[in-house]
């Protein structure tokens, strides 16, 4: 089964920009090396609107994806409404009000999609992904928006890490199986394992981020996707960059 997320579309109304970067023009181009990877599902994981959430900008983004004609699956992100992106994208599947998270098995493989969108979960999403692992059994993947675990991405985590990163953690850290996130928010490709638990961010389709810098820097504005193969006993993921495009 192959899945490929992006994440950090950016996207604001026509004529928009930010960074210099023409954000629908990226993701037009994105989602032609989706269509041609061949993907059985592809993972938006969160921050589709530029600085916030938008009717007409997810009405746009759901256009597109349909043309896809390639089954697609949500989260927001800091910048997103999960209230708008429910009603918008018609995500019967989820069941939490006020937050978009959920369980689905892809093939059978069962992944967790969290909303952190707030910076910080709920009690009763904590409780929830208690429960989830705790029914759970072998590989688990999670897609979430925000890293789950420290980084040492430096700007990033100093002023935009999430909040109750140690308690969500701390229910991890109970479940037994490899795990394997899949996230954004950061602007930076890397890799962290700590313990079971194995963290992919992915970079963002705007522009990434300077992993090193204490201060907010553009590192560069290539565009990117993840690709995960995900085969009995066999799990590969790699991340796939074309040039982004300017204004």
């Amino acid at each position: 089964m192959r899945i490929i997320q992006i994440t950090d579309l950016h996207i604001g109304q026509e004529g928009a920009s930010d960074y210099g970067v023409d954000s629908r023009a990226n993701f037009l181009n994105i989602l032609a090396e989706v269509k041609f990877a061949a993907p059985d599902y592809l993972v938006i994981t969160g921050d589709l609107c530029m600085k916030k959430g938008e009717e007409v900008t997810y009405q746009w983004i759901r256009e597109r994806l349909e043309k896809l004609d390639i089954p697609y699956l949500l989260i927001p992100g800091n910048h997103d409404s999960a209230a708008m992106m429910r009603e918008v994208f018609e995500m019967q599947h989820v069941k939490a009000k006020g937050a978009l998270y959920y369980a689905l098995k892809l093939g059978k493989q069962t992944c967790l999609f969290i909303d952190n969108s707030k910076a910080r979960h709920s009690e009763a999403q904590l409780n929830w992904l208690s429960r989830q692992l705790y029914q759970a059994e072998g590989e688990l993947v999670i897609f979430s928006h925000y890293p789950l675990l420290p980084t040492g991405v430096a700007f990033m985590e100093k002023t935009h890490g999430l909040k109750d990163q140690e308690a969500v953690l701390t229910i991890l850290e109970t479940y037994a199986d490899p795990i394997h996130i899949f996230c954004g928010h950061f602007h930076v490709e890397k890799t962290v394992h700590y313990k079971n638990i194995n963290l992919h961010i992915t970079p963002s389709c705007q522009v990434q981020v300077h992993p090193y810098q204490t201060n907010f820097a553009i590192d560069h504005n290539r565009v990117a996707m993840r690709v995960i193969d995900l085969e009995q006993q066999c799990f590969q993921t790699t991340v796939r960059y074309i040039d982004g495009v300017k204004v």
